[in-house]
C-alpha cells in the first residue's frame, strides 16, 4: 500500500526562505489585526507612530524615505491616524509649503505602550540572537528588498543596492542620444 505521505523532496534554497518568509508575513498579518483590536493601530499605523514619536516632528516625505515606500502611499495612513487624533500636522516655521508631522497627546501615550505590540514581540526574539546573526539577517532582508525595487523605487540604503546579476539583467537598456557624436541616418540625397 503506497504511504499517503510520501517523503517530501527538499526545497531549494529560494523556496524554503520563502517558506519562512510568508510564515514571518502571516504572523505579522495575524499581530497586525490583534493589535488593531486591542490598541486601535495596525502594525504599520504603530511603526509609524514609533518612527515620528523618535523623531519629535518630521516631513511626510522624511518618513516615507525611512520606510522606503512612495510619500503617496502613506496618505491614507496619516490622515486615519490625524482622525484619531493621535498625530497632527503643523506648518514647518522655516518653509510654510512644507508640514511636519508630531504626536498628540494621545499619540504619545500610545507611543510609550509596549505591552501587546509588534515591537515587543520582535525585541524578545532579537534578544535570543547574537548581535552577528542579527546583522547577517538584516543584510539578508536588505539584499531582497532590493532585488525587488526597480532603480525607480523609493531609496534603498546603500549597503542593500546589491548589483546582482538579476537586476543587471532586469535594467532596461539607456537610450543613446542621436546627437551626441554618432551620426544619423544617412540621406539618400531623395532617391528610396
Amino acid at each position: 500500500m503506497a504511504s499517503r505521505n510520501p517523503e517530501r523532496k527538499p526545497l531549494s534554497e529560494a523556496l524554503a526562505f520563502m517558506q519562512v518568509w510568508w510564515a514571518v508575513a502571516h504572523a505579522l498579518e495575524s499581530a497586525s489585526k490583534r493589535m488593531h483590536a486591542e490598541l486601535g493601530v495596525t502594525g504599520p499605523q504603530r511603526l509609524v507612530l514609533r518612527i515620528i514619536g523618535h523623531h519629535e516632528r518630521m516631513s511626510a516625505g522624511g518618513l516615507a524615505e525611512i520606510l522606503r515606500i512612495h510619500p503617496s502611499s502613506l496618505t491614507g495612513m496619516l490622515r486615519r491616524l490625524e482622525e484619531a487624533e493621535l498625530l497632527r500636522r503643523e506648518s514647518d516655521p522655516f518653509d510654510r509649503r512644507r508640514a511636519l508631522l508630531e504626536l498628540t497627546r494621545k499619540g504619545m501615550l500610545l507611543n510609550d505602550r509596549k505591552a501587546g505590540t509588534i515591537e515587543a514581540v520582535i525585541e524578545e526574539a532579537l534578544r535570543q540572537l547574537s548581535p552577528e546573526s542579527i546583522a547577517t539577517t538584516k543584510t539578508v532582508l536588505r539584499s531582497v528588498a532590493a532585488a525587488f525595487a526597480d532603480d525607480d523605487a523609493a531609496p534603498v540604503e546603500h549597503a542593500a543596492r546589491i548589483e546582482t546579476p538579476a537586476r543587471r539583467a532586469a535594467k532596461p537598456a539607456k537610450p543613446r542620444d542621436r546627437g551626441a557624436g554618432r551620426p544619423g541616418p544617412k540621406q539618400s540625397g531623395g532617391r528610396r
